[in-house]
């Protein structure tokens, strides 16, 4: 797929960075996020490597690239500007504190969303994909391999027995029953971690309601959509810095 006409319709879902402090500690201005060329060639790889293995098996109803790029790629890297805002193209590497390496669970995995793109964004996170259906865990190894994903891997199997360590950051989107998905998921979250749920506006309530225990970020709407969120929760007090340039309610 074109790289221009990729960079084109990811435009909406990247927004401003927000701001942030250097290290004598004075502010800096936002800037417009941008996506490197080579992240927008990772994407373009990717696309064409879903739409490949889509002809065999049901990685995903959308079946058109462009669809596949606002309805997958958008939400993926939505989510991954607010999880990882310091790794936007537009903030000067200088003024970034050093940080460890996050280790972010994608719960679900499907086709990789948002798990891979979160790591096309941000590289130096470790990645764990969770997936129990087979041929999808078996395209997420290809796509690992293809891309060249250092640090990431897929565990082909339920999520209840999954044996790994906890993690930074726990991410879903699309899952269905959620309230069977969601204790588990919370098991999985880390003494100071997040988790960032995708989902329809009207199921926000009842995810708050089902983990009370973790401290919930206003729900950004997602560009695009009527009725899409990102919901971000987090076992210490959650600041919202950032999510207000989108659309927070």
């Amino acid at each position: 797929m074109d790289d221009a006409r990729i960079t084109e319709l990811l435009t909406p879902f990247l927004g401003e960075s927000p701001q942030r402090r250097n290290h004598e500690g004075s502010a800096s201005a936002s800037k417009v996020v941008v996506l490197t060329p080579s992240q927008i060639r990772d994407i373009s790889t990717y696309i064409d490597l879903m739409v490949k293995w889509n002809a065999h098996i049901n990685l995903t109803a959308v079946r058109k690239p462009e669809e596949i790029v606002t309805r997958h790629f958008g939400e993926s890297i939505f989510a991954a500007r607010h999880l990882f805002p310091e790794e936007s193209a537009g903030i000067d590497p200088g003024s970034r504190f050093p940080a460890p390496t996050p280790h972010v669970i994608d719960l679900g995995s499907g086709a990789g969303f948002p798990g891979l793109p979160i790591k096309i964004w941000a590289t130096r996170v470790r990645l764990t994909l969770i997936e129990a259906n087979q041929k999808k865990a078996t395209f997420l190894r290809e796509a690992i391999r293809i891309l060249k994903l250092t640090g990431a891997d897929v565990f082909a199997g339920r999520a209840e027995t999954f044996p790994g360590s906890q993690g930074d950051v726990v991410t879903l989107r699309a899952v269905e029953r959620l309230e069977l998905i969601l204790p588990v998921a919370a098991g999985l979250v880390g003494s100071d971690g997040r988790m960032a749920i995708l989902v329809g506006e009207a199921q926000v309530r009842g995810i708050r309601k089902m983990l009370p225990g973790l401290q919930w970020a206003e729900p950004a709407r997602l560009p695009l959509s009527t009725n899409r969120v990102l919901i971000i929760g987090s076992q210490e007090p959650y600041s919202s810095t950032g999510l207000a340039d989108v659309g927070s309610f």
